[in-house]
Parts: structure tokens; sequence; C-alpha cells
């Protein structure tokens, strides 16, 4: 029987909504990640950092755009799932500088995702999937990528439907 994946990364406290910074307790891309879940009943992985980002939304991108710059690896918090056991992996993250938090790619170089079915989403307010889909396909060569799925942030508590929708049509 097929298994799937939902891993995602979010950051919770100051977000950026459409021209306003708002806090936020629970993080957008966890808002989607639960719905992935919902629709495929697959696990839920929450990729974490040993080291926390600030909650404060310009600390926090002025860490996140450091980091890209030295293409840094941040240490992951606790142990990974075992990727062999599953087919399919719905990896979900914001947008960040025009990919994704180079947390994930810590989390993506940390397996073999050969024969695996990658389905990327990301939560943005503005910039869309960015390069993050070029990327994972660099990271994860022998996998198979599908186009993802681009939600703004600010309408993700209202995306549950478009979630099901791209799922469906990944065949899920």
């Amino acid at each position: 029987m097929a298994k799937t994946l939902i891993a995602y990364f979010s950051h919770t406290g100051e977000n950026y909504f459409g021209g306003t910074i708002k806090n936020i307790s629970k993080g957008n891309t966890h808002v989607v990640a639960e719905f992935a879940q919902k629709t495929t009943g697959g696990d839920l992985f929450e990729i974490q950092t040993v080291k926390t980002y600030p909650i404060n939304y310009k600390e926090c991108c002025d860490e996140t755009q450091k980091e890209g710059r030295a293409n840094a690896r941040p240490e992951l918090k606790g142990a990974l799932p075992n990727i062999k056991e599953y087919d399919t992996l719905v990896l979900g993250y914001p947008c960040w500088w025009g990919t994704m938090p180079q947390a994930v790619f810590t989390f993506l170089e940390s397996a073999d995702f050969a024969g695996k079915k990658i389905l990327p989403f990301c939560t943005h307010e503005g910039s869309g999937m960015g390069r993050s889909e070029s990327d994972i396909r660099k990271l994860c060569p022998n996998a198979d990528v599908a186009k993802g799925l681009a939600i703004n942030g600010s309408s993700c508590n209202s995306a549950e439907a478009s979630v099901k929708k791209w799922l469906s049509s990944n065949g899920l």
C-alpha cells in the first residue's frame, strides 16, 4: 500500500499579510499541511531546526536572508522519518527569498528520494513558488517532482478545496 509523508516547515510569530504584519500562533504552511494530511491520511512531520528563528518579522527576515546568502544548512531537531517507508512526499514550506527555507534544503539532503514522488507546496505573499521547484529537482534528481501549489499565506485558512483538488490531480 502506498504511503504518504507530509513534511513541512512553518514559521509562527509575526508574518506578513498583504501589507500588514500579524502575529500568528500557527504558521500558514502548518495550516495547509494539515489540510493535506486530512485529505491523504498521510503521516505529518514538522521540519524543525535546533536554532529557533526570531518571532519578530524583520529579525526573522534578516536571519533567513543571511542563511540563504551563506547557503547554510541549519541543523534539524529530532529524528527524521525513514523515507524508505514512503512512496510520496508532500513537501510544504514558506517561500523565503525566492525559494525554500534553508532548513528544507537540509531535510532534502538528509535522505535518498530516488523513485519517490515529491509534491511541493508553498505559502507566500506574492512570490509564488519562486525557484523552489527547480531547487528540489537539483537536490533530488532521481525523484519525480510534480508541479507545485502556491498558496497566498493570507488566504491559507480558506485553501482546503484548492489543496484537495491539487492532491487529487496528483493521484492522492
